[in-house]
């Protein structure tokens, strides 16, 4: 005998704003979870980064080193090391338990844009407005990168690592994928300037938001546009998109104060989350669960699927009212 299967859920999106986090840091440049989710990490227009726990939204350390705005953060796999960078034309690699600086790494010609960890955090990559990725090596005490990819013909706005590839976006419309192993470059061109790219959770797919307010859903290997998302405005702005944890939705920020999201398959629109009044500069998905957090001029959204219980609203004070 044989039972009827239990129709599929829903994916679930993150809808109710559980907090707001006010940086205190001049405006909120970028926002990013660390590897596990637990903790959040905030970069400002005040030359500061700030590591945040996610549930109680209480700072935990201040990282000062930087000469100017910091743009972009990734902690590593272990949660031991932050990597940075800056408009100062730097990239700093930290201690994440004493907040001081173990590298600091200089060689680009211009803005740093956008910076990242291999997996094991041996290597550095960072992305510059002066059109090269630099690969830094952590571990060792030379100066120099151990690898200039200089095939850009205009800045690096966003990159992304995984495994053996690397993806980048830049200024000149193209989207660059490195097979760090193979040597091989595959490159996709999109009329228009490149402000993120990152991969899908299966590796299959890049997705690619630029300046004519569209974000597009690419395959890997042949370049076939899979999927066109439109009715947000990015116009002017290097603003981040990305895809929910199981690959079910794609999201972007918008400079007209919202996220939006729509359905991977069938590219309608399924949520358009209302941020504020401002440019949404940010975003980042949780690695595991149901969670985004947006940044919005100072501060930064905390977005859950389910409002918080109220125990803990009680706990926190007005916490998850704020």
């Amino acid at each position: 005998m044989s039972f009827p299967q239990p129709k599929p859920q829903a994916p679930q999106l993150p809808r109710h704003l559980l907090r707001t986090i006010d940086c205190n840091q001049g405006a909120v440049r970028a926002v990013r979870f660390n590897a596990d989710g637990n903790y959040l990490l905030s970069c400002g227009s005040d030359k500061s980064l700030k590591l945040w726990s996610v549930t109680r939204g209480t700072p935990l350390k201040t990282y000062s080193g930087h000469g100017y705005e910091v743009l972009d953060v990734d902690g590593s796999f272990d949660n031991s090391q932050l990597c940075s960078c800056s408009s100062d034309k730097t990239v700093i690699l930290w201690d994440v338990a004493t907040g001081q600086v173990a590298r600091k790494l200089r060689g680009h010609a211009g803005i740093v844009n956008c910076v990242q960890f291999n997996e094991e955090a041996t290597v550095i990559l960072s992305g510059s407005i002066d059109g090269t990725v630099r690969c830094w090596d952590t571990r060792s005490r030379r100066f120099e990168a151990i690898q200039v990819l200089d095939e850009a013909t205009d800045g690096i706005s966003s990159l992304k690592v995984s495994q053996h590839e690397l993806l980048t976006g830049s200024v000149d419309g193209r989207v660059r994928c490195y097979d760090l192993r193979m040597g091989q470059l595959h490159i996709d061109f999109v009329n228009s300037p490149i402000t993120c790219v990152c991969f899908s959770q299966d590796g299959q797919c890049t997705l690619t938001s630029s300046l004519d307010s569209t974000v597009r859903l690419l395959d890997k290997t042949t370049g076939e546009m899979l999927g066109e998302y439109t009715g947000h405005k990015m116009k002017g702005y290097k603003l981040d998109c990305c895809l929910s944890g199981k690959d079910t939705h794609v999201m972007s920020c918008s400079e007209d104060g919202h996220v939006y999201c729509w359905d991977l398959v069938e590219g309608s629109l399924t949520l358009k989350l209302p941020v504020g009044k401002a440019v949404v500069q940010s975003l980042s998905f949780h690695p595991t669960e149901t969670q985004l957090l947006t940044a919005m001029e100072g501060r930064v959204q905390v977005w859950g699927a389910e409002p918080e219980e109220t125990e803990e609203v009680e706990e926190g004070g007005m916490m998850g009212a704020s």
